[in-house]
């Protein structure tokens, strides 16, 4: 992996995801050099100094939208306003979950990324499924990307996130463009405890995310252009949990992809109280307290001891991809073999290891993201198509 910040993981992935994720080099260059000494220091200090220079960048990137925009070019302010969300995002991910302004970076960033949308001419819109949890009524927030298939209806790929990235991220990556080149739509989503549905609504994560699932197949099956009998599921990182939990339960999903094995979360826990493994971000134990609603270490460890996939990943009857990388440093490569030996009822399984010398061999194949993302694509679209022809 890149290290532009020798010996601080948490920092470099960031960096690395920012790159991967149409971040400019000499952008990002001009934020994090006078970070340098700070990221020195470890990875909790310093993150409100990386929140200012990221800042700085987006602002001036801002600026520079609103010039162009003024000009009638469009597409360069919509890339400029893309970019300056990039950062954005990735600077408040960073911060602490006490952090006042938190919040208002992160909308930000989505007003940044909204904006971005109307100026290129992009047809990924903001939407809300409806969702109901403890009676409350409320929704998760989320973008739509359509296949553009003459107003024919699609398959489609509903896409989670895991504990520290957002719907944003998911958009910056660019998972909806790789699928609608192969004629599939992306529902991208901020299930609770992520993003939009944690920061601004307060819904904290749960370990049954099948009702994240079937709130998210109740609104798809109401649009005509999606076909409600090819509707798969994407986690990455903690969402290679959430995803296939759900697909074990919610069987009107025809797919299922773990992007990262994340098979005994809990068991992760636990190694990361005794230091080993990396942490994903800074300020690590007040994030997972936030994530999960819990109010203290203790209470956290006995509750995280349920997120797990044994006795689950067996009640998985639909196609299941398992992606993982061999020196993911923040989730054991076992764990993937787990989920693979024990997914014995799926009809098609797959464990797919990247290596060091092939790229994307870091945790969810941050280090070369458009190759691990490039495989997920392919091995959609082919069991899509596989589904049609049997």
């Amino acid at each position: 992996m890149f290290e532009y910040f020798p010996g601080n993981y948490v920092w470099n992935l960031g960096v690395v995801a920012t790159l991967n994720s149409g971040g400019l080099i000499d952008e990002v260059d001009r934020a994090c050099r006078p970070l340098r000494e700070l990221a020195a220091q470890g990875s909790d200090v310093g993150t409100a100094e990386f929140m200012a220079a990221w800042r700085r960048v987006a602002d001036q990137l801002e600026e520079q939208a609103g010039e162009a925009e003024k000009a009638g070019h469009r597409r360069t302010a919509g890339q400029k306003l893309f970019r300056a969300s990039v950062y954005v995002s990735q600077a408040e991910r960073m911060q602490s979950a006490k952090d006042p302004g938190r919040n208002a970076e992160y909308q930000r960033s989505v007003d940044l990324l909204v904006r971005s949308f109307e100026l290129l001419d992009q047809p990924t819109t903001k939407v809300a499924i409806p969702y109901v949890e403890n009676g409350r009524e409320t929704s998760l927030p989320a973008y739509f990307h359509p296949a553009g298939r003459d107003g024919e209806p699609a398959p489609v790929m509903i896409v989670w996130n895991g504990l520290d990235s957002t719907k944003e991220m998911m958009v910056s990556a660019g998972v909806h463009t790789e699928l609608a080149a192969r004629g599939i739509s992306t529902l991208m989503v901020d299930c609770g405890g992520a993003g939009e549905a944690l920061r601004l609504d307060g819904l904290t994560a749960r370990v049954d995310t099948e009702a994240w699932a079937a709130a998210c197949v109740d609104w798809l099956e109401t649009r005509s252009d999606v076909r409600a009998d090819r509707i798969g599921l994407v986690g990455w990182s903690l969402g290679g949990y959430y995803a296939p939990r759900a697909a074990a339960f919610e069987k009107r999903l025809a797919l299922c992809v773990a992007w990262g094995a994340n098979h005994d979360w809990g068991a992760v826990q636990k190694r990361r109280l005794d230091r080993e493994g990396e942490n994903p971000v800074p300020h690590y134990w007040d994030h997972v307290l936030w994530v999960w609603g819990q109010p203290d270490i203790d209470t956290f460890i006995e509750f995280a001891e349920s997120i797990k996939l044994d006795g689950v990943v067996e009640k998985i009857t639909v196609p299941f991809l398992i992606a993982h990388g061999e020196n993911d440093r923040q989730i054991p490569l076992s764990y993937a073999h787990r989920s693979y030996d024990q997914a014995v009822s799926s009809p098609k399984r797959e464990l797919r290891i990247f290596t060091p010398e092939e790229g994307a061999t870091e945790h969810i194949g941050l280090d070369h993201l458009p190759h691990v993302m490039g495989f997920v694509a392919d091995w959609v679209a082919d069991t899509f198509a596989e589904l049609d022809a049997s």
